[in-house]
């Protein structure tokens, strides 16, 4: 599909790719990896065509379409957000103009017979290519994107301008994925989508029928999608053919190896320059001296990466707080008229790990703020625990920070004493080496800002943690360091992330936040998937006749237990019974629903003939000799072939959906 031929490509003095040969076929999913400032957003461009390499050719065939995501930048405007995404279709909607165009003119008197067949058959050709390329289904299509990617029914007539940065990236991703191209590149795509919207990327590009690239500094999300690393380290692209975790382990034996062939190229020449050094004024062993010489001058030194030090780093010791930590009772917010919390309770005690959860915009940095203590609540109290030392970690932490002080001087002031010796090796672990430790905050990039200000969080003492977003801008080596710090964190955890992984590896308790709710699930963000999944078959409909009032959350203060009654005889006879029951209604339901979806699927089959067969019998009509000559008689009959053609469509998309949301019964059977 795309292949890169001994390319070259070199920035001043500095060499990205060395003579690189590679390629990639079709339906292939390649993440590719290595250190910041590798090249990797350069080779992106080079082969999306907006960069020329400096030596070599990309070659590709002259009918590949390649769609490129960069990290940022892309605005829109002048359209509304739905028309933005729909232009993907563009030969399909200029198709559809057309053929309404034609239909206006097809009755049209004035028009002579010659030119009026050939109109007719002009109408007939692009009805049957907008059929086969599924012109009918562009806006079922174009609302299932936008809404996978987090758009609102509501957003779609909104004007692209209105929209910030982050969703702007996502129209343009919305675009891209509607558009289809032969090879899709993508730079960073994840880093403007909460999960659920990630969720949906996963499973759509897993779907995806042509080839993609994809850069992302999200583990979860390259261990689902790809099934090949290149790498591009030491100038070169080294292939993996496994996914990111697999990649991790081959890629570290590989490196140890050239580590230890490097050393024992380094020991053999020393014992070879060793000889020439002792001998080379000794006449018996000129020959020999000479050979050894031309020996070392034949050797092509091995490199290797330069190692980053692992760091095994821990929180400063604080003591602990009491067993209350956070509580909001009765709280609500609201900006204006819209309220994004009322009545609501939350109990937070020592030692959980929360991760709150929804899509952009319903809360949760709202939430974080109040339970910080930066924002009160219109109505209701937040009641702090005994003892609770507290840390805030805002979205926009990176723009708090006193611009003066040096990057060292940052992390120095405010740092017990004993955590002074390591500030150096927390400013390597994110990226901070050499001379950066003097520059100025004032002259650091927004990245960079955000990489000292986690930084920082880490040398302060502290028994409660709250993170809104402290993984942006993280490359994945500095997402390794804090994982692994807050996995051995002993303090309660809350936090925002957008990182599947991370949120996998730290969370306990899941909070969803939405439509002016806030609902505790005790587990895994899995285990809060499979709830989230199963909850229409009525998995938990003993937990849904105990429901919340709207904006409560069911994490409330322990209670303490009744004494249990005397065990019974016959209670575990009579607990397997009503188990067995619980177990029969729940096959029932699946049975009924899956009866249920098989009985629309017959009715829409019936209807799809139905309107089939009427199809062919207008077709016939309009068919039939001298048809056209009467212009007015003939208007009615090409606009309900043109309602049937639509319509069509429409039952054919919901008989799709139908079956791709589960499979029949049938097939559950066997």
């Amino acid at each position: 599909m795309i292949q890169l031929s001994d390319l070259t490509k070199i920035f001043g003095d500095r060499v990205l790719f060395d003579h690189v040969t590679w390629q990639i076929t079709d339906r292939e999913r390649v993440g590719l990896c290595g250190p910041n400032g590798a090249g990797k957003t350069t080779l992106l461009k080079m082969m999306a065509g907006l960069d020329e390499p400096d030596g070599g050719a990309i070659l590709k065939p002259s009918s590949l379409t390649v769609g490129y995501l960069p990290q940022d930048g892309l605005n829109h405007a002048g359209r509304s957000v739905f028309d933005e995404a729909a232009s993907a279709f563009g030969d399909l909607l200029a198709m559809k103009t057309e053929m309404h165009a034609l239909e206006g003119r097809l009755g049209d008197e004035s028009i002579p017979e010659a030119e009026h067949d050939a109109m007719l058959h002009r109408y007939s050709d692009l009805q049957d290519r907008f059929r086969v390329h599924d012109g009918y289904s562009i806006e079922l299509k174009t609302a299932t994107v936008l809404q996978g990617l987090g758009f609102k029914t509501t957003d779609f007539e909104r004007p692209t301008e209105t929209f910030s940065g982050g969703w702007q990236m996502r129209i343009a991703l919305a675009k891209l994925l509607l558009g289809e191209p032969n090879l899709l590149l993508l730079d960073e795509p994840t880093n403007h989508l909460d999960l659920e919207a990630r969720n949906w990327l996963e499973e759509y590009l897993n779907a995806y029928p042509y080839a993609v690239i994809l850069v992302s500094h999200d583990r979860f999300f390259l261990d689902s999608v790809v099934t090949r690393i290149a790498d591009l380290t030491l100038r070169t692209l080294t292939d993996y053919y496994t996914n990111y975790s697999g990649y991790l382990a081959e890629h570290h034996e590989r490196i140890e190896a050239m580590r230890k062939a490097k050393r024992e190229q380094d020991e053999e020449v020393a014992r070879v320059k060793m000889f020439i050094d002792r001998f080379r004024y000794q006449a018996t062993k000129a020959s020999q001296v000479q050979s050894r010489i031309k020996m070392l001058e034949k050797i092509v030194p091995i490199e290797v990466p330069p190692e980053r030090k692992k760091i095994n780093f821990h929180f400063p010791d604080c003591a602990k707080s009491g067993r209350m930590v956070l509580e909001l009772k009765h709280a609500r917010k609201a900006y204006g008229d819209i309220a994004i919390f009322d009545d609501l309770t939350l109990h937070i005690e020592r030692g959980d790990r929360i991760a709150l959860v929804g899509p952009n915009g319903v809360g949760k940095s709202t939430l974080m703020r109040m339970l910080s203590g930066e924002e009160a609540p219109d109505a209701g109290e937040r009641l702090p625990g005994h003892n609770v030392v507290m840390q805030y970690f805002a979205q926009d932490e990176a723009t708090r920070m006193d611009p003066e002080p040096t990057v060292y001087e940052t992390l120095s002031s405010g740092s017990p004493l004993q955590m002074v010796p390591m500030i150096r090796n927390i400013l390597g672990g994110f990226l901070f080496s050499g001379d950066d430790v003097y520059k100025r905050v004032r002259v650091l990039s927004g990245g960079e800002r955000t990489r000292l200000a986690v930084a920082r969080m880490l040398l302060r003492p502290s028994n409660t943690l709250l993170l809104d977003e402290p993984t942006n801008h993280l490359d994945l080596d500095s997402k390794e360091v804090l994982l692994d710090a807050l996995v051995d964190y002993g303090g309660t955890l809350i936090f925002v992330s957008h990182d599947r992984y991370f949120v996998e590896r730290l969370a306990t308790k899941i909070i969803e936040i939405g439509n002016g709710t806030a609902v505790a699930f005790p587990g895994t963000y899995k285990e809060f998937l499979y709830h989230k999944a199963h909850a229409h078959e009525g998995l938990r409909a003993e937990g849904s006749a105990q429901k919340p009032a709207a904006g409560r959350v069911v994490s409330e203060p322990p209670k303490k237990k009744a004494p249990a009654a005397p065990a019974r005889a016959h209670a575990a006879p009579k607990q397997d019974h009503d188990e067995k029951k619980r177990v029969d209604a729940e096959a029932r339901k699946k049975q009924k629903a899956a009866g249920a979806r098989q009985a629309r699927i017959a009715t829409l089959e019936a209807r799809i003939a139905d309107t089939e067969a009427a199809i062919r019998e207008v077709e016939q009509q309009m068919s039939a000799p001298g048809f056209y000559e009467d212009r007015v008689g003939a208007q009615p009959v090409i606009d309900r072939h043109q309602s049937l053609m639509w319509q069509v469509g429409d039952l054919m998309n919901q008989w799709e959906e139908l079956h791709t949301l589960s499979d029949l019964p049938a097939k559950t059977e066997s």
